[in-house]
């Protein structure tokens, strides 16, 4: 185990941080926030000087391997929810240090789960940080290092398979800093031209940035509490809409977008299974829904919006689905679990392990009926390779063991049962709003701290994909030489 590259690593993102969290403190000093610019001087002198005692000397061995990088990516995101929650705390914005915890975790993992009744009354600064969380957490901190880091190496791969969502990821250049340089790119002009449409539609600007900056990371945190109905915008709901999409669609295709590759984005499996999953729970939930608004459009428009925030892992709200048939609530959890594409900013399942698991239950019923074939999965023309289907199945089998663990936990705190597992699938899924007593409406004030640590414990498993996490547990991984 390389400590002092670990360390190194570790001591940038500190300081990466600081100055994320600077912005915000200029922030409060624009809108005359006291409190709120006194907790974020204290959060950065903290993440600088920290930052800067574990980064202090450039180790000579730089080489970070498969083991490294997954304990690197899982303290990093805990590192950062630590000190993330400081501003929370100390400028008295969230009462409680398990709220305050909980929040930023929601924030960093693009989950949305709140613990916030009342948000319109909370600093600008803050609420800014709030939702900055969700786009620094969408694309991953470590990206963002990768590109600016000048030590980057070949090695360093390791860090953006930890982080990335998906199954599968590879490098879309030769080089890794390039490959996270494109990636960031690419996520900023979406964001920069949300933004501009959200302004061109007549949203404040202030509101403009922050509901980009949710949208983008996937994470849902609002700044109205009534979500994006507060805005009563037929304008407003298509836009995001489409950034839904946007930002929870594999980014790889953006790439051969870029190089003039227009058939081989629309030959994409993954990106077909996702139109068809998306277009067919709109048209079955607005079909569904259909009696309980005045017109088709508006049935569709509020169809459409859900049926991305939740698949998208968003969490946006337009409508309260706690009234819907229980058709599309079913629909809705689904989706819950589905998930958005690998390689996307988006939570759960993942569309691409969905399609793989089609195919190996496919394979098994052919190798029953012609138990000599040899049936190879595939997945756009191209083999997959028998690792990544351990893999996938691997990933199925210990997220079943999350959920009914988690459920039990939680279920200790004696809420009703779609409380209690809508809670742990919509934070393991990274999407945020459930059902029922978390419902689009609702928050997570009233779990216990006991049951609000499951749940971040919950997130961050959900946006590292699990093993990250694990691992850090496992005494083997940390001895010096590994066997």
């Amino acid at each position: 185990m390389n400590y002092h590259m670990m360390a190194y690593i570790l001591g940038n993102i500190l300081r990466v941080e600081g100055l994320f969290l600077t912005a915000c403190a200029l922030l409060a000093v624009y809108f005359g926030e006291r409190d709120a610019l006194f907790a974020f001087i204290f959060t950065i002198f903290a993440t600088m000087i920290i930052g800067t005692v574990l980064a202090k000397a450039e180790p000579k061995d730089k080489k970070i391997y498969g083991r490294e990088g997954f304990v690197i990516v899982a303290l990093a995101w805990i590192i950062m929810s630590f000190f993330g929650a400081m501003p929370f705390y100390f400028s008295g914005a969230i009462k409680g240090a398990v709220n305050c915890f909980f929040e930023t975790v929601s924030g960093f993992t693009t989950t949305g789960a709140s613990i916030l009744k009342e948000i319109e009354s909370l600093p600008r600064s803050i609420l800014f940080w709030r939702s900055f969380t969700h786009w620094i957490g969408g694309m991953g901190i470590l990206v963002f290092m990768l590109a600016i880091m000048p030590t980057v190496d070949e090695r360093s791969m390791h860090l953006m398979r930890a982080e990335a969502p998906g199954p599968v990821v590879s490098k879309l250049v030769p080089k890794v800093k390039s490959t996270a340089k494109l990636l960031y790119g690419i996520y900023v002009f979406l964001t920069l031209l949300e933004i501009f449409l959200l302004f061109l539609g007549g949203m404040p600007l202030f509101d403009s940035i922050v509901n980009a900056f949710s949208t983008a990371g996937t994470g849902g945190f609002a700044i109205k509490n009534t979500s994006i109905a507060a805005y009563e915008s037929p304008y407003f709901e298509y836009v995001i809409t489409i950034f839904m999409f946007l930002f929870s669609v594999n980014f790889n295709l953006y790439y051969l977008l870029l190089i003039k590759d227009v058939k081989n984005v629309f030959k994409n499996e993954e990106l077909r299974y996702y139109l068809v999953i998306i277009l067919g729970a709109i048209g079955i939930i607005t079909a569904n829904i259909l009696s309980l608004y005045p017109s088709f459009e508006s049935a569709f428009r509020h169809a459409a919006f859900q049926v991305l925030s939740i698949i998208s892992t968003t969490g946006f709200a337009t409508a309260n689905y706690e009234v819907w048939p229980e058709l599309s609530k079913t629909m809705l959890i689904i989706l819950t679990i589905i998930g958005a594409c690998g390689g996307s900013t988006g939570g759960g399942i993942k569309i691409s392990r969905l399609i793989i698991l089609l195919k190996m239950a496919e394979r098994e019923i052919r190798h029953i009926i012609h138990p000599r074939s040899v049936n190879i999965i595939k997945l756009d023309g191209h083999k997959v390779d028998e690792g990544v289907i351990r893999g996938v199945s691997g990933f199925i089998i210990v997220y079943l063991f999350l959920v009914c663990g988690s459920f039990i936990l939680v279920s200790l705190d004696n809420y009703d049962f779609t409380t209690s597992l809508s809670s742990v699938l919509t934070c393991l899924g990274n999407v945020g709003p459930g059902l029922s007593m978390v419902g689009p409406i609702e928050n997570y004030s009233f779990f216990s701290d006991f049951s609000k640590l499951v749940l971040c414990v919950d997130m961050l498993l959900g946006r590292l994909e699990i093993f990250p996490i694990i691992m850090l547990l496992s005494p083997s991984i940390w001895r010096r030489s590994y066997m």
